[in-house]
């Protein structure tokens, strides 16, 4: 065993405790101990703490087991059957091994641990508690000793868990699960269970291989059930845990330990340096359940080469106080391990130098006796020195030191409770230590309470007398411990071993059974506080008061010191400035200054602390008075909208409640009416009208009665409604788009005056008005705008006031908008002439939709005002003559358009006009298309107009090729401006020059018409067959005698086979008169004809070759068709005799396939900005070649503002309206398979859009603004 040390340096972190003197000592490790021998005469016998097997007392809680002890305090089973399995185990299995019992607990430590108690030979005295604050070794999960002592801030407990988890012990390798239920009936949604080992390790982060929890809910029985599985369990597995279970404000837990066995091996088998180092978080191993995973992951270390140290044989020979500092020193981190392996390895006894008997581990003593603490010196001659707590003690009456022989004694005298100490003694080198235990001695009831009856207001004094002076004692009242504090009315007071109780002003409230506990006993008594009997000389009288009055109640009673308090109405009355309460010996008074409404009731009077009270009911009475005031209307009116609910509550007052009768003229308004109603409950009544109507304005009465008088007052309602509406408007005048209206105020405006009109139209056709203001119009007259003219429309009116819009008017009569037209413009004088003035105009811009009738012409002479009709019918025209004027006079001629609207403004002409004829050289106007010869067909008709100038009227004579035109072959017809040359059926003797003279007096013009009638060419002549050879035929003709008039455009030639003589075309429209006709049929005989051909067409007969053609076959001769009429003989050679054969030549064909190349050229071009510009090339090439056209070497694909043409090798690219950015250096590529070949020109775009134009074309200006500023920037890099 271990050299003993201080309470605080106990080896397995638990003071060994032993009590009472007189046997020996008990040692155990874990083990069932042998019996004792009894030797000195205060022997201490140990008491050790082991685990039985699950089976027992039907739990696997552990339970303690003693070597001759047995349990004592009937409370303490109760307590601990209480608490049930959840109780609180000790931390850990070895701790509760090394644990002792604890000794009775007191009344108050009733809720404590289960303690046990040593059995004695004389007497039995129980152990101090277990967990001493100077006796404990904490390893890291349980309390400092410092804090022991302190209450542990635990949630309320509650019952929250049906079943808990258990302890159990199990094998190193091994399964095991612990269960715990909750039931969930009350329960709204899961509760939170967590699981700890230790105090403070959440295994919630530690769950892996060989932690898993689980949870499951039986909806059938409403439980949840939460396990926690450990798979293959370790040794360092074992320990405490606990189950917490949390909900809303509840709470629950639970601890059981776990005990892993493992099989005994010898420390020389075992490396301690690696057995009790943890797995790091990093490795396979973490997750378990140690605490490495919360400590910061440090690398590891390089092992030193430093020789090994037999770390065993270090912790033997240490005191246990550095087994800490050791184990960190070499590496060890499970020093609760190490700890439950040091305390399996056998002990060896340690023979001592200096002792030959040590101190016994502990002593025990009662308070107020002596006890002895003997050693036996192996030496006499050593110093020996005492210690207390670590304190040197000296000698004194208190502490008595005796040496016998080799025996060293300290008696101790009259043991206190400060003597609970730890004591140890130094001899020399060595020290030994133990512990003493004093034993507090019950304290007991010496005398009782006696019971208390008295009255209240009385003084109570209860006395109880204890057996120990200065003990401490409790208070009870009813089981509830009696509050001292210094604002109770319980004053607690003692007198050496007397207790005193004091109550100095009794009360009802303090009867009750009152006791006082003490330690050794209880005393309790019964204390009856009863009233006092009340006299009642004068009780409270009723009183009726009008409201104002003063109101006085008056009482006596007996005993006249009695105080009491005023009730009204149950509520208690509280003095103040109005109310006073007056109490002078036996009179208890109460006076109201002015009585209220408020003050009427039920008035009592209730002395302090009797059941018996005086009362009396006071009436107030006051006059019915109606509060029309308080509606805050004027003049007592109230306006309403028609069609609402009007609820109209008048506060009222009178006591007793008065009568309420409502009036309309005569008629009663009864409460059961249906829509009009009155109605009077509490201070108010009302008039209600469920839908007002127009009848229902009126003065209203009101009438209220009582046994205090009389009221009467009356209200005035107006019901307000829309107005009707208007009457249908008249439009009086109508515009082109707009139109004036006017209408008459609507006849009722519906009580409120009338704000304005809302106008709408809408077109006759069409179902839709349209509001025309939105903005009240207070006149009753508008002039709506914007119409369309030409459509029919109708408008109707709104009234407005207060209330709202009225319905709509009737619709107007419909009206249709029509517009006089603009006035007519560019009216300008044709002729003067002597009594006349011609004037011509053009059609007014604007016309309308009402049309034009026609004009009417004005005059006046200048410098009058009097304006002349010259037409007294409308012209159609735009052009009139002004007759019957003086010659010589100046007139100012205007012209107005007229419709149905009337009359458009005038134009007029801008200077007057002489009447007086003027002398105008003639002029003729020849037309562009008589410029030029005027060509006609014969048959066809000649209608020429030459208009021509002059004044007065010119002469007009016409001449063919210097003769007078026949007037039976052309007509001719003179007009003032004109000459008509008409013919009828144009013939070829028509043709010609025409002379037209035109002449005013000596002034004289002329022009030549030339007209040429032209007609079908007559046929060409002597069409002859010149050669034969091959497959060929060589013609030649003269042309025809009879061109037609008209330049022959070209000859048809036809053949025709002599078999068929089907004629078909050979060729059209040529222009010679000789022709090869070639690819004809070998042994065919051909006739041919031909056609001429003028602008008018093809001649009308054909001139037919005399003699046919015919195509010799080979190997023929041409004897053998002696029965053609003609056969032509090659020109090249002579006929061979008869039986040769003409001989062909054989031509290679030509290879036509050439790459490309340009014929000509793209040139440089300038083009104007908005005019289309083309670039033209030509390409030859065989194949035809593929054109690319090209802008600045990007080629140009899909862009509307080019076009690309190519037509029998001419390459042409359009550039629709170009601008300045078009400009650049186009390219034309022609490219086939044999080569490709490009030219290039420069394309300059000069001009562009002025910033006036762009305006016109409706540019927008910032796009204007851009185009300018780009083209300025175009032209500086020019």
């Amino acid at each position: 065993m271990p050299e003993p040390t201080k309470k605080d340096e106990t080896p397995n972190g638990q003071p060994e405790e032993a009590v009472a003197e007189g046997q020996e000592p008990v040692e155990t490790d874990g083990k069932q101990p042998e019996p004792a021998e009894p030797a000195e005469p205060e022997p201490v016998q140990a008491v050790v703490a082991q685990e039985p097997s699950p089976a027992e007392n039907g739990s696997n809680q552990p339970q303690p087991v003693e070597v001759g002890v047995k349990e004592q305090a009937e409370s303490s089973n109760t307590t601990e059957k209480g608490e049930g399995p959840c109780s609180p185990p000790p931390h850990d299995e070895d701790d509760a091994a090394a644990t002792t019992p604890s000794p009775t607990p007191q009344p108050e430590e009733a809720n404590t641990l289960k303690k046990l108690s040593i059995e004695l030979p004389n007497d039995s005295v129980p152990l101090p508690e277990m967990g001493r604050k100077d006796s404990v070794w904490s390893l890291g999960d349980g309390q400092a000793p410092e804090d022991l002592d302190k209450p542990i801030d635990t949630p309320p407990r509650s019952t929250l868990l049906i079943e808990s988890p258990q302890s159990a012990s199990m094998a190193v390798g091994g399964d095991i699960s612990f269960v715990a239920k909750v039931e969930a009936k009350d329960l709204l949604r899961k509760p939170t269970v967590k699981w700890f080992k230790g105090k403070w390790m959440d295994l919630a982060s530690k769950t892996g291989k060989h932690l898993q929890l689980k949870e499951t809910f039986d909806r059938q029985t409403k439980i949840h059930t939460f396990e926690m599985h450990i798979i293959k369990a370790k040794e360092n597995y074992a320990g405490n845990y606990r189950c917490e279970v949390t909900y809303k404000d509840k709470f629950d837990s639970c601890s059981f330990d776990l005990e892993v066995k493992e099989a005994e091996t010898g420390s020389q088998n075992i490396d301690i340096r690696s057995a009790f180092k943890r797995s790091s978080e990093g490795q396979e191993d973490a997750g378990e359940l140690d605490f490495s995973g919360l400590l910061k992951h440090r690398e590891p270390k390089q092992q030193d080469d430093a020789p090994d140290v037999d770390v065993w044989e270090i912790l033997k020979n240490a005191r246990p106080d550095q087994y800490e500092k050791i184990a960190f020193m070499y590496g060890i981190t499970d020093l609760r391990g190490l700890l439950r392996r040091m305390k399996k390895i056998p002990k060896e006894e340690k023979k001592s130098e200096a002792f030959a008997k040590k101190l016994e581990p502990a002593y025990q003593v009662d308070k107020g006796g002596k006890i002895r603490l003997v050693v036996d010196l192996a030496d006499p001659t050593v110093e020996l020195k005492w210690y207390k707590n670590g304190q040197e003690i000296r000698p004194s009456p208190k502490y008595i030191f005796e040496h016998k022989g080799t025996q060293r004694i300290m008696v101790i005298n009259n043991c206190s409770m400060n003597d609970d100490a730890a004591y140890s003694v130094a001899a020399g080198d060595e020290k030994c230590a133990t512990e003493l235990f004093v034993k507090e001695l019950p304290v007991k009831i010496v005398k009782g309470i006696e019971p208390v009856k008295t009255t209240v207001n009385e003084r109570i004094e209860l006395e109880c007398e204890v057996s120990e002076e200065g003990a401490q004692v409790k208070w009870m009242k009813n089981g509830v411990e009696v509050p001292t504090g210094v604002r109770s009315r319980y004053r607690v007071k003692s007198e050496g071993t007397k207790h005193f109780l004091v109550i100095d002003d009794a009360s009802r409230e303090d009867t009750g059974t009152y006791s006082l506990m003490a330690s050794g006993g209880t005393s309790e008594a019964h204390v009856k506080v009863d009233l006092k009997p009340l006299k009642i000389y004068q009780d409270l009288q009723d009183m009726t008061v009008k409201l104002g009055q003063p109101l006085k109640l008056h009482c006596e009673i007996y005993p006249g010191n009695v105080p009491g308090r005023w009730y009204r109405n149950g509520q208690l009355i509280q003095p103040n400035d109005r109310i006073t309460i007056i109490h002078r010996n036996k009179v208890h008074r109460l006076e109201i200054e002015a009585s209220s409404l408020h003050d009427a009731g039920d008035y009592t009077f209730v002395p302090e602390g009797y059941s018996q009270s005086l009362s009396a009911k006071i009436h107030i009475i006051d006059p019915p008075r109606v509060h029309l005031d308080s509606l805050n209307f004027p003049d007592n009116m109230v306006t309403i909208v028609a069609g609402n609910k009007l609820r109209l509550e008048i506060p009222i007052s009178g006591e007793p409640a008065p009568r309420v009768v409502w009036m309309k003229g005569e008629r009663v308004i009864l409460e059961s009416g249906h829509r009009v109603r009155a109605e009077t409950y509490g201070d108010q009544t009302s008039l209600t009208i469920d839908i007002t109507e127009r009848e229902d304005s009126g003065n209203y009465k009101i009438v209220l009665q009582n046994e205090a008088g009389e009221a009467t007052a009356s209200v005035k309602i107006k019901v307000v409604d829309i107005p009707d509406p208007p009457e249908a408007p008249l439009v009086p005048v109508v515009g082109g788009d707009w139109c004036s209206m006017t209408w008459e105020p609507p006849k009722y405006d519906g009580g409120s005056p009338i704000l304005g009109y809302f106008i709408e139209r809408k077109k006759k056709q069409s179902s839709r008005w349209m509001r025309l203001n939105f903005d009240l119009i207070k006149e009753t007259s508008f002039e709506p705008k914007k119409m369309i003219e030409g459509v029919p429309y109708e408008v109707r009116i709104f009234a407005v006031n207060a209330i709202g819009v009225s319905k709509p008017s009737e619709p107007s009569k419909a009206f249709t908008p029509l517009a006089v037209t603009s006035e007519p413009t560019m009216l300008v004088v044709d002729d003067v002439t002597d009594t006349t003035v011609t004037v011509k105009w053009r059609p007014p811009e604007t016309i309308g939709a009402a049309g034009l009738d026609g004009y009417i012409v004005e005059y006046c002479i200048e410098g009058a005002n009097d304006w002349v009709v010259s037409n007294t019918e409308l012209t159609e025209k735009t052009k009139y003559t002004i007759t019957g004027l003086t010659p010589g006079s100046k007139i100012l001629v205007r012209v107005r358009a007229i419709n149905a609207a009337g009359a458009s403004p005038p134009r007029t002409l801008q200077h007057s006009v002489l009447v007086k004829e003027v002398i105008e050289p003639p002029k003729i106007r020849v037309p562009r298309h008589l410029k030029q010869t005027y060509t006609r067909r014969v048959g066809e008709a000649v209608n020429l107009v030459v208009p021509f100038m002059g004044k007065p009227r010119p002469k007009v004579t016409w001449l063919k090729e210097g003769n007078p035109i026949e007037p039976t072959h052309v007509s001719i017809r003179n007009t003032d401006c004109d000459s008509i040359i008409f013919i009828r059926k144009a013939e070829r003797s028509h043709s010609g020059k025409y002379e037209m003279t035109v002449q005013v007096e000596n002034h004289v013009d002329t022009a030549i018409i030339d007209i040429q009638i032209v007609d079908l060419p007559g046929p060409p002549q002597c069409v002859t067959i010149e050669d034969v050879w091959g497959g060929n035929v060589a013609l030649v003709w003269t042309p025809p005698k009879d061109n037609g008039n008209s330049p022959i455009t070209g000859y048809t030639i036809q053949k025709a086979d002599k078999k068929t003589m089907e004629w078909f075309t050979c060729i059209e429209h040529y222009h010679r008169t000789c022709i090869t006709i070639t690819e004809l049929v070998v042994g065919n005989e051909y006739f041919f004809r031909m056609y001429s051909e003028n602008m008018c067409g093809l001649s009308e007969a054909a001139t037919q070759t005399k003699k046919s053609a015919l195509i010799v076959k080979e190997g023929i001769s041409p004897h053998d068709t002696a029965q053609h009429q003609y056969h032509a003989q090659p020109h090249s050679f002579t006929l061979p005799p008869t039986g040769m054969q003409m001989k062909t030549h054989e031509f290679n064909d030509r290879d036509f396939k050439e790459a490309p190349k340009f014929t000509q050229p793209l040139i440089n071009t300038f083009a104007i900005a908005g005019y289309n510009a083309t670039l033209n090339c030509s390409v030859r090439a065989n194949p035809r070649p593929k054109v690319i056209w090209m802008k600045n070497k990007i080629a140009i694909l899909d862009d509307p503002r080019y076009r690309m043409f190519s037509n029998q090798g001419v390459c042409t690219l359009e550039i629709r309206k170009p601008s300045p950015y078009d400009g650049g250096m186009y390219t034309c590529k022609a490219i086939n398979d044999l080569g490709e070949a490009q030219v290039d020109c420069k394309l300059e775009v000069k001009g562009g859009f002025t910033f006036y134009e762009l305006m016109q074309r409706g540019v927008p200006l910032h796009l204007i603004d851009k185009y300018m500023n780009e083209h300025k920037i175009v032209e500086q890099e020019k």
